[in-house]
């Protein structure tokens, strides 16, 4: 097996200021009690690895360019050893065409997808209540 083209440094966990900014996003799309129920979902779950293409698959958006401010951020970090945060998902359901969501991290998914679209991304994923 081939190594990967990047090597990224992970945080064993998402940062504290992960999950309000994951119930920023989520109140836009859900009202306070189901976004309180999701949070506490993540908080709990555990960490699983899926790779960069099938999140952005399974959330059906487009990678944002590594020329967004935000990627070329992230890139950076990467560049540099950083360790960055592992990403917060909300499971879709292919039954109701609904898509995943992701509730914090796409400017990490987007800058590692252009990076080497087959790494493996830690994150937490939340079922929707």
């Amino acid at each position: 097996m081939a190594a990967p083209l990047l090597q990224v440094q992970w945080k064993s966990e998402p940062e504290d200021h992960d999950y309000p900014a994951a119930a920023d996003y989520l109140a836009l799309l859900a009202e306070d009690s189901v976004v309180a129920a999701i949070v506490a979902d993540l908080r709990s779950a555990p960490v699983v690895v899926k790779k960069a293409k099938d999140i952005l698959r399974a959330s059906q958006l487009d990678a944002l360019t590594p020329d967004n401010p935000h990627v070329r951020r992230d890139l950076l970090k990467v560049a540099e050893g950083k360790k960055l945060s592992p990403i917060l998902l909300v499971r879709g359901d292919c039954r109701a065409d609904i898509p995943m969501l992701i509730a914090d991290g796409y400017h990490r998914v987007c800058a590692l997808y252009w990076a080497d679209e087959n790494i493996e991304i830690p994150a937490k994923i939340a079922a929707m209540p």
